[in-house]
Order: structure tokens, then C-alpha cells, then sequence
């Protein structure tokens, strides 16, 4: 195999592939490199971990083709190196392939392709659809922070996606707090629901361009296709919980107030909350403010208030302040409306007057 690519798409294309390969595999070795294919199709790079896979194509003159699977790590270093404009040749011969550019020349230790996993793809998918990139980026951004961390429950690191109704949903939930972003679609789409892992879902948003982006899926697996690449991922066969009945239906106490007012009050009191990140807030009716208190023995301790529009009792309640800034830069709107279902009940946060995103957050114990 002999090739010869732009040296700046090289680095870029690598730098995609790159975050799907296995950073080290004990039981197999060639999961850790990506694949160098060079054939009638062009040049396309490739990488798994068995959870994910990517095919992504990049322009190129063929001199001889070939295939052969180089460490990502190493490549990754090296192309990143680049600079400046100029071409890079790929030689492949033996159980080496030397990268030569007007920089230098490197000879790296090859994988063995013949053990390289063959990409799944949905063949017979039961939902088509094309949506622009940047839409799914949004879809996923909105709601990927609140998955849980742990696999402990596979379903609560995943990130559920569904259709119906003309609406794309994105939900997560680490059961402290739970986001949902809804996208009106055109078309005839089928309704689907189904759960990716978010770690996942975050590599593939990364990856895919703004442009148009056609999704397949079945039962075990989910690809995003354009043009110049492929991206797969296995889904999570489990059930998602039924988190519609956790979302209050109605409020006791409601609060609208400027998205910059409330960032710079959790800002400020979180420099005094106490080991488990606590700020007490309150929406006062009569004095028509929302008030943040926090305390640590160490610190000392804050009280403040920002004007706001409230409806409703009176009412307070603690929260990690983590969780309430959470939402603030997925919100494009500059005011936001809190709602209170009660003492010991979720505050949900929206931006004023936009129904497509809801950020759902568990009070702490008082």
C-alpha cells in the first residue's frame, strides 16, 4: 500500500478516528490501532472498541493499494505534529509502514489486519431518517451532563431517544436530576425509541458534521452516515424509566428571572456552601426576589437575593449548586422561569416562554 493525503486532513481525519479505538486491549491488540484501507472506495480510515465504529473516507492519490491497522495513538502523535500545508505518503511493506512528509520520515510497527472486527451496519433498518447534524449535536449537548457516570444501571448511562408524533425527544437521568430537548421534524419517520450510551452519543457528536446526517437503526445498533463517513453504535437493550411521572403537573410557587442575575448569585454563594455543595433558595411572593443562602463552618456564610417575578406561596428548598447551574449554559434564552412543585419535591428550570428544553432538578434533604 502506498498512499499520499493533504497532511491537514490527514491530522483531522485521524483525530475523529482516533476516539474510537480501545486505548489498550489485552485480549485483542488490534482494537487500539485504526485501519488504513486503500482500495477502489478511496482511502478510509477505521476504528472500534466493539461499542462504537467509524468508517470515515479521506481524499487522496492511491499509488498501490492496500490495507494495514497503525496504533492510534502513535499516528495521532505524529499527525498532530504537522504543520504548515504539504502532503503525507503512507507506505505499507512488511510489518512496518513508513509516514514520510517534508518533515521527516518515521517508521511505526504495524497491527495485524486480519484480526481487525468487521463494522456492524443496520442493515434492514425499522427507522430512516436525515436530520442536520448540528440539530443531533444540540439534541444529545442538552441532555448528555445528566446521564449517571456509573454502569451500575446501563439505562441510566444511556441517553434515550425517541420519536413520535412529529417531536424528537432526548431524555437523560442520573435520578437527581433529569433533562429532556424536544425538536419538531418534518417527515415521514417511523416511531423509534431507543437507548444509546452516552459516552457514546458524546463521541459521535463530536464527530459528525453540521451538515445533513441520515440515521438508520435496528434493533441492536444505531449508524449516523453523510458523505464522507460512517458512525456506529450499539444500543442498550434495557427498559428506560417511565421519568414522565416523576415531571410535576403543577407548581405551587413560580419564579421568572434574568438567566444573568441567577448565575452570578450561585456563583457567588457556592464559594459558601458545605461539603455537600449545598445553597438553600428561596422564592418570596410578597418580596418579589429570589434568595440564595449558603454556609460552611470554614468559609462562613452568604445571603442574597436577585429580583424576580413570583407567583405562587413562599417556599425553600436546598440544592447542590452544581445541579442548579447545570442547565444555565444549555438555555439560550436571557430569562428563565423556576417552577416548585413543593417541599421535597423536583424544581423544574426552564427557559421563559421555550417549551422545547426542561431541566428537572431533586431537592437536598433540608
Amino acid at each position: 500500500m502506498i498512499i499520499t493525503v493533504n497532511t491537514k486532513e490527514l491530522a483531522q481525519a485521524v483525530a475523529s478516528v482516533a476516539r474510537f479505538a480501545e486505548r489498550r486491549s489485552a485480549t485483542l491488540p488490534v482494537l487500539s490501532g485504526i485501519a488504513v484501507v486503500a482500495g477502489d472506495d478511496g482511502i478510509k480510515l477505521r476504528a472500534t472498541n466493539l461499542e462504537t465504529g467509524i468508517d470515515f473516507k479521506v481524499a487522496g492519490d492511491i499509488k498501490a493499494p492496500g490495507v494495514t491497522v497503525i496504533p492510534a495513538t502513535t499516528l495521532r502523535e505524529i499527525t498532530s505534529s504537522f504543520t504548515g500545508s504539504g502532503s503525507v505518503s503512507l507506505e505499507y511493506a512488511g510489518e512496518t509502514v513508513v509516514i514520510s512528509s517534508k518533515m521527516g520520515r518515521s517508521q511505526v510497527k504495524t497491527l495485524p489486519f486480519e484480526d481487525f472486527p468487521t463494522l456492524p451496519f443496520p442493515e434492514a433498518p425499522k427507522a430512516k431518517f436525515s436530520l442536520p447534524g448540528a440539530s443531533l449535536k444540540t439534541l444529545i449537548a442538552s441532555v448528555a451532563a445528566c446521564a449517571s457516570p456509573s454502569t451500575v444501571r446501563p439505562e441510566l448511562a444511556s441517553i434515550l431517544i425517541s420519536f413520535e408524533g412529529g417531536i424528537l425527544k432526548a431524555v437523560a437521568t442520573d435520578s437527581f436530576r433529569l433533562s429532556e430537548k424536544r425538536l419538531s421534524v418534518s417527515g415521514k419517520i417511523e416511531a423509534f425509541s431507543i437507548l444509546i450510551p452516552a459516552k457514546n452519543a458524546v463521541d459521535i457528536m463530536q464527530t459528525i458534521p453540521d451538515d445533513a446526517v441520515e440515521v438508520l437503526i435496528d434493533e441492536h445498533q444505531c449508524a449516523f452516515s453523510w458523505p464522507s463517513g460512517t458512525v456506529t453504535t450499539r444500543l442498550v437493550t434495557l427498559s428506560y424509566p417511565d421519568y414522565a411521572q416523576i415531571i410535576p403537573k403543577a407548581f405551587v410557587s413560580e419564579a421568572t428571572v434574568l438567566k444573568k442575575d441567577l448565575e452570578s448569585a450561585l456563583r457567588r454563594t457556592a464559594i459558601f456552601s458545605d461539603t455537600f455543595q449545598k445553597v438553600r433558595v428561596a422564592m418570596n411572593p410578597s418580596e418579589k426576589n429570589v434568595s440564595f443562602t449558603a454556609r460552611n463552618n470554614d468559609v462562613g456564610e452568604t445571603s442574597e437575593a436577585v429580583p424576580a417575578s413570583v407567583t405562587g406561596d413562599t417556599i425553600e428548598l436546598s440544592f447542590n449548586h452544581r445541579y442548579l447551574s447545570a442547565p444555565l449554559s444549555l438555555i439560550p434564552a436571557e430569562s428563565l422561569t423556576l417552577s416548585a412543585s413543593g417541599i421535597g419535591r423536583p424544581l423544574v428550570i426552564r427557559g421563559a416562554g421555550d417549551a422545547s428544553f426542561l431541566y428537572l432538578v431533586m431537592p437536598m434533604n433540608q
